[in-house]
Order: structure tokens, then sequence, then C-alpha cells
């Protein structure tokens, strides 16, 4: 079982790497349930974030991770996967 949560500070560096995208962690910590398209990301940068997390941790996240609307909803979705060690 993995105990490790995936932050906003580590969401928003993943956004960085994997789409390009700029966020500062505060901001979308506060944002949290704005839409992913008003940070700039769409659904394949989201895409490249869960093949990222896949890989990271080993663990494969359910089919519909990257239809995730909001940040909140997708932490929400990855860390529940991965302390339930699916």
């Amino acid at each position: 079982m993995i105990t490790t949560e995936v932050t906003f500070d580590e969401l928003a560096a993943l956004m960085k790497q994997a789409a390009g995208i700029t966020v500062d962690p505060e901001e979308l910590k506060d944002a949290a349930e704005s839409p992913f398209d008003s940070f700039g990301l769409d659904s394949l940068g989201l895409l490249g974030i869960v093949g990222e997390l896949e890989n990271r941790y080993g663990v494969s996240l359910p089919p519909d991770s990257e239809r995730c609307k909001t940040p909140q909803e997708f932490l929400n979705l990855v860390n529940s996967t991965l302390t339930a060690g699916a």
C-alpha cells in the first residue's frame, strides 16, 4: 500500500512537466474546484499527468482519471486509488 498522497505542489509540478503549464501551487489549491481548462490544461495534458503518475507509483489509475474536471476531483481520485493500492 502506498501512503504518499499527491499534493497540489506535486500536481502543479506535473502540469509544468507533462503539459508545459506553469501554475502556482497556492493558486491551484485556492481554486481547487475550478475547471482544469481555466488553468489552460486540456484532457491531453491531463492524460500525460495520469501516465506520469502511473509510471511513478507503478499503479494503474482508473480509466476515467483523465475525465476529471477539477484539480480537487483529480487529486481525490488519484489519492484514493494510491492509498487503496489498486
